[in-house]
């Protein structure tokens, strides 16, 4: 168990030992919940890696998740039409 400090702006700083164990990454995303008076913090699975291979790039995104997002929402798009 660790113990870290709320700052004035409603912030939690995760220690690095459970980030590393729970492998969340700078700029990787989790979800957070409430479990009665609870909160719980659980890391996702980063967008890139689960759709990985499934659209062609020619050039590297520099933020692969949100690369990842608008391609999707492309391609619902047209698929929409």
């Amino acid at each position: 168990m660790e113990v870290t400090k709320v700052d004035e702006k409603g912030r939690v700083a995760i220690p690095k030992g459970l980030r590393e164990k729970a492998k969340v990454k700078r700029g990787g995303y989790v979800r957070i919940r409430t479990d009665g008076e609870s909160i719980i913090i659980e890391a996702l699975e980063p967008i890139a890696d689960k759709y990985f291979g499934a659209f062609k790039i020619t050039e590297w995104p520099e933020d692969l998740d949100e690369f990842v997002v608008e391609a999707t929402r492309r391609w619902w798009s047209q698929k929409a039409m």
